[in-house]
């Protein structure tokens, strides 16, 4: 989908050319960065041979083809860049920190934070994610990446501990091994887009 499927896109904006094209990619294309906070302008630490190097490589290389499409063919593209997105009808089984710790607190189960939970994220409200993304798409000025994020990050033990306020303060926080390249403190800084 990353690849292949951004390629037949591409392609077909190529071909139509009367549209605008928002790609969607990640926080991931950063992996484990080493900056703080994450700049648009900054590459990234990828592992490029992890256990999601798959995903974090494909997007990476996703914003490439729509660089070169741009350059080349002169086609009106944007790339977006979500970061940990969060709101109501979020699917239960969608493997995110937010639901998983909800489902847990539901369910009756302890919270399982990977590592210490000193590990931060940027939240972003589906609501202000989809304003964002309105945004870069009334405009003609930046390409992007744009980062979508919040600029204020909250540890992983933070949001345990919400999600158990909220729902069940009986429970506990259950502490696992941290996954490789699971990213440590995320980040952002972003451009700030025209409003008009």
């Amino acid at each position: 989908a990353s690849t292949v499927g951004v390629l037949n896109v591409l392609n077909f904006v190529k071909k139509i050319r009367k549209t605008v094209m928002l790609h969607s990619s990640t926080s991931e294309v950063y992996g484990d960065p080493n900056e703080h906070p994450q700049k648009e302008s900054y590459f990234g630490n990828v592992n490029i041979l992890g256990p999601r190097s798959c995903y974090d490589e494909s997007k990476r290389m996703a914003e490439t083809f729509i660089y070169e499409y741009k350059k080349i063919f002169k086609l009106d593209l944007r790339i977006i860049r979500i970061f940990n997105t969060y709101g109501p009808r979020m699917r239960p089984d969608d493997g995110r920190v937010v639901s998983n710790f909800i489902i847990q607190a539901l369910s009756g189960e302890d919270i399982t934070v990977y590592g210490d939970g000193k590990q931060t994220r940027s939240f972003c409200y589906v609501d202000d994610l989809i304003e964002a993304m309105i945004l870069i798409m009334n405009q003609d000025e930046i390409i992007g990446p744009v980062n979508t994020g919040n600029p204020n990050e909250f540890t992983i033990k933070e949001l345990a501990e919400m999600v158990i306020e909220k729902i069940n303060p009986d429970l506990q926080i259950s502490y696992s091994p941290l996954p490789q390249d699971d990213p440590m403190p995320v980040s952002y800084t972003h451009l700030t887009l025209p409003t008009n």
